[in-house]
């Protein structure tokens, strides 16, 4: 395990990118929340910001800087690409978990605050919080995972096919919703599709997210072991 731990010191070389940007947006958009729901008068309801959530939403960018930023560097210097990915991952599943016990606690505080007084949901989704704790973390691991795979998984299309791969990549997804959503028109299926996102609860939502991660990085596994630098 030395080289998979040798590409995870390498790619935490540049903090900024995993741990500085993340902090400052986790803060900055945290702030920001408060901040509006200070000014927007109080009807007595729980108020939801969801901007509190963004920094997981940078983890997409993350996982296209994960590769094209030091993927190179590691084929230079004769690391597998086995060992590249084991390494990449090992260290994004880490700091996804993290983030998942930080979003849990950032509730927790949440709460015994009054929505960091001015009664507003930013970490503790009303949703989420009245599952276990647990499944509170593995739901925010799940997501951050997905999204990290997501940008991951584009980042080797390029670097295996380039530019043409990645437009047919992007096209073939843009395809695939559309025709979802075609379908349950056509079908009138919406009803039905309304009634399955309801009746899910946050355990069954982690799993479907962590399936699609697990997709991802077969997928992306897959297209690296032929990836060019």
């Amino acid at each position: 395990m030395n080289r998979p731990l040798a590409v995870a010191r390498m790619q935490l070389l540049n903090k900024w990118i995993y741990l500085g940007i993340p902090a400052i947006i986790l803060v900055s958009s945290t702030l920001i929340a408060v901040a509006i729901l200070a000014v927007i008068p109080d009807t007595g309801g729980t108020r939801m910001a969801l901007s509190g959530q963004a920094v997981m939403w940078y983890f997409l960018g993350i996982g296209v800087q994960a590769l094209t930023l030091t993927f190179p560097f590691s084929q230079a210097m004769s690391v597998s690409r086995r060992s590249f990915y084991i390494g990449t991952l090992g260290l994004f599943a880490v700091m996804a978990l993290g983030l998942g016990v930080l979003y849990w606690l950032l509730g927790l505080v949440e709460k015994a605050t009054n929505g960091w007084g001015v009664n507003g949901a930013i970490f503790a989704i009303p949703w989420i919080v009245q599952s276990a704790w647990y499944t509170q973390i593995l739901l925010y691991f799940a997501l951050s995972t997905l999204l990290f795979m997501f940008g991951f998984w584009f980042a080797t299309v390029y670097k295996r096919w380039r530019t043409t791969g990645l437009l047919v990549a992007l096209i073939g997804f843009a395809v695939i919703l559309l025709g979802a959503v075609a379908s349950a028109t056509w079908t009138d299926s919406w009803a039905a599709v309304g009634a399955w996102f309801v009746q899910l609860t946050p355990l069954a939502l982690t799993g479907w997210l962590l399936l699609g991660g697990v997709v991802l990085a077969a997928g992306s596994y897959g297209t690296l072991r032929r990836a060019t630098p």
